[in-house]
């Protein structure tokens, strides 16, 4: 049953959240400590600088020490070679757990419940799994380590400024508080648009997916005007959360450099009058300048680690949200050889919603080798019921089992690799021919096994005509081969598998009558020495069953051979005529 799904409401970062995010991808700790370490260092240089830089001033009055001048280049040149190694450490550390990360996203979203997939458009999907990765990216390889080296570096300052001017140093240190009580309201702002942020986006993400997966739909149903004004409002929307993601983040650097610009006036101001007195060294006041301007870069450091926080946070919740989605299990269950066993379904209740019903109390039989067929009215559950085969869903009530076991305690991996699915609109993926019959297989195929299956479908024929044979890529979708052409590769690629229970859902509902003679034969062979499950509204696709079902309403209402329901089933009947009529 599909269970609501409720979003973890937090109104502030999870460090928590965060780290276990992390410690899933098993980092290297080894290029984030030695990265650290090295900033550190390369910090620890940068700061030695201005108290060189005072001797050398304060040495001018004697003489000029060529020395100590190259001394501090040298000191420079290192910082810089230094922090180039940290910087590219760290950058490796965060593309490392990045990558890990996408492949653990990855590998949960292929492995998520049908169920998920129903509720989430798949442009959410990928909005975590590419921008809400990347926000987080940014946290770990640059936001983080700049805020370490960032604090390192206001710590030392103040702490050798002290020692060299504890007046000079306490003017400094007023500007903080004053800082972080304007900057923290910024924050919080900053936190609650970057989360609306993501939101919006992975939902516009996930219509423009579905719009132009369909675009054919679109141009046919001459929509380009309907699409475009929802797209103009989905941008709008981004625009307006933009504008004042932009007014946040401009506010933070303006007003570190308003107090940084006021500090330099006031050390100037208030130096050059010690200076004056002769209570400070000149070379002491350009030591304070340069340690003032060495804070500046930190100061807006730490003014934006709180806004690229604030945008982590939002992605950190919605990929911790993905990432506690249950998963099929492959685990459990065994492997069971299906073939000459009876399937059953007892008395099954299902319902995609807790207060829905599609199924009620369903039940019935498929005999070894026999051709089993469901009819009735659109909407009757038909299709519901393969997807329970399948396991894409569990029943409410009841169970479905293979001989006296149940599908529930077969291998998910073993149970699905023995069945066989052509639906009236088969998937076909991107890539060649080739590709496609071969898809979910783990074995190598030679192109005398692939002509084999093709010819067997009919569809040798086609595809030796196509320039490429084998190797001739079918386009986004299939859209390079027609719907007929599609079916049959289906059936190829069926005929590969060598399932042991075939099911072909509507299989020849929307061919051309042409295509559907083709499909047919090609259907025809492969249902020969297999279970075969038939949903159909065409008589001429279940004229032959060996057990007919009729679902009207979630319900088996009939059960019988053709001729028997004609004459027993006054719906079925109605629906027989209704299908000569058309015929």
């Amino acid at each position: 049953m599909q269970q609501m799904r409720v979003a973890p409401s937090k109104s502030q970062f999870s460090f928590k959240d965060f780290l276990g995010l992390i410690k899933n991808t098993k980092p290297k700790y080894w290029q984030l400590f030695l990265g650290l370490a090295l900033g550190l260092v390369a910090t620890g240089v940068q700061l030695a600088v201005p108290s060189y830089a005072k001797q050398l001033i304060n040495s001018f009055s004697k003489q000029f020490n060529i020395y100590m001048l190259i001394g501090i280049v040298v000191l420079f040149i290192l910082s810089a070679v230094i922090s180039a190694a940290s910087g590219s450490l760290l950058g490796f550390f965060g593309e490392d757990v990045i990558q890990k990360l996408r492949n653990n996203i990855w590998h949960k979203l292929l492995h998520l419940r049908v169920s998920y997939f129903d509720d989430v458009k798949s442009g959410e999907m990928t909005s975590r799994l590419v921008n809400d990765s990347t926000q987080i990216k940014d946290l770990l390889s640059r936001s983080f380590p700049g805020l370490v080296t960032a604090i390192f570096t206001i710590v030392g300052a103040f702490a050798i400024m002290l020692f060299m001017d504890w007046k000079m140093t306490l003017i400094m240190a007023f500007s903080v508080p004053l800082v972080m009580a304007v900057m923290l309201p910024i924050a919080k702002k900053s936190h609650a648009i970057g989360h609306t942020r993501q939101d919006e986006l992975a939902r516009f993400n996930g219509e423009t997916d579905e719009t132009l997966s369909e675009i054919r739909l679109v141009k046919l149903s001459n929509a380009e005007q309907q699409a475009s004004q929802q797209g103009q409002t989905a941008i709008g929307s981004l625009y307006k959360i933009g504008l004042r993601e932009a007014i946040y983040d401009s506010v933070a650097g303006p007003i570190m450099t308003a107090v940084m610009m006021g500090l330099i006036v006031g050390i100037l101001a208030y130096g050059s009058a010690r200076v004056a007195q002769g209570t400070m060294t000149i070379g002491a006041m350009f030591s304070f300048l340069m340690y003032l301007f060495q804070l500046m870069g930190p100061a807006a450091t730490l003014g934006q680690f709180f806004t690229t926080l604030s945008k982590a946070s939002g992605s950190t919740e919605r990929i911790q949200e993905l990432m506690q989605e249950s998963e099929e299990d492959f685990d459990h269950g065994t492997a069971v050889d299906v073939e000459g066993q009876t399937l059953k379904v007892e008395s099954v209740d299902f319902g995609y919603e807790d207060d829905q019903t599609i199924l009620h109390d369903l039940s019935f039989e498929a005999k070894p080798n026999t051709v089993v067929a469901f009819a009735g009215p659109s909407g009757g559950g038909k299709s519901t019921i393969f997807s329970l085969l399948e396991r894409y869903y569990e029943p409410n009530q009841g169970a479905i089992k293979i001989g006296e076991t149940s599908i529930n305690d077969v291998s998910l991996a073993d149970w699905r690799k023995q069945i066989g699915f052509v639906s009236q609109d088969s998937a076909i993926m991107a890539g060649t021919i080739r590709d496609n019959l071969t898809y979910g297989l783990t074995g190598e195929y030679a192109d005398a096994q692939l002509w084999a299956v093709l010819q067997l479908a009919f569809a040798e024929k086609f595809v030796r005509e196509m320039p490429e044979g084998l190797d001739t890529e079918v386009g986004t979708r299939g859209v390079k081969v027609s719907g007929g052409q599609r079916q049959r590769l289906a059936i190829a690629r069926a005929f590969l598998r060598d399932p042991k229970i075939l099911m072909l859902d509507e299989a020849t509902a929307s061919l051309d009558s042409e295509s559907e003679a083709m499909v047919q034969k090609a259907l025809e062979t492969l249902m020969e020495g297999r279970t075969t499950l038939v949903i159909a509204h065409r008589l001429s696709t279940i004229v032959d069953a060996d057990q007919i079902y009729f679902i009207e309403n979630g319900h088996v209402s009939g059960a019988g051979k053709h001729q028997e329901l004609v004459a027993n089933h006054e719906l079925y009947r109605e629906y027989v005529e209704t299908q000569f009529n058309q015929d």
